[in-house]
């Protein structure tokens, strides 16, 4: 997310959809580290470019459908909330494209994870300790 007066957060343009930066966690990685690692590779921005709200981390389980077999899979999504000083050059690196998306909440974008992510982050930065 910016810090600038209009803010806006970051999304990664897939084949099908829409998503956040993200990945599956290193052996001996936590989770942190893991999302720390993801967005400098999927978009090029480093760990000493962001601001990292330590009083926010989200969690979701869900059960997506596996393309390849048909069975489905066991995911728990953690994201971390960081604030860049404004729209940053982003150099795509694993997706088709990117857009820095204007936050307006509500959003409806993708209502498994985005959605309900996007929700939460609402209610935290409405909050007077954020």
């Amino acid at each position: 997310m910016t810090r600038s007066e209009r803010r806006s957060f970051l999304l990664m343009r897939h084949a099908d959809r829409w998503d956040l930066p993200k990945g599956r966690v290193d052996p001996g990685e936590s989770d942190l580290e893991c999302a720390l690692r993801e967005l400098e590779e999927e978009t090029g921005i480093g760990r000493d470019s962001i601001d990292l709200d330590t009083s926010f981390r989200f969690e979701q389980v869900y059960y997506p459908i596996r393309k390849k077999t048909g069975e489905r899979d066991h995911k728990t999504l953690v994201i971390y909330l960081a604030t860049v000083p404004d729209r940053v050059a982003i150099e795509v690196t694993e997706h088709l494209g990117h857009e820095w998306i204007e936050w307006r909440p509500p959003h409806d974008i993708q209502p498994n994870t985005i959605n309900p992510l996007l929700a939460a982050v609402a209610d935290h930065l409405g909050r007077p300790d954020a």
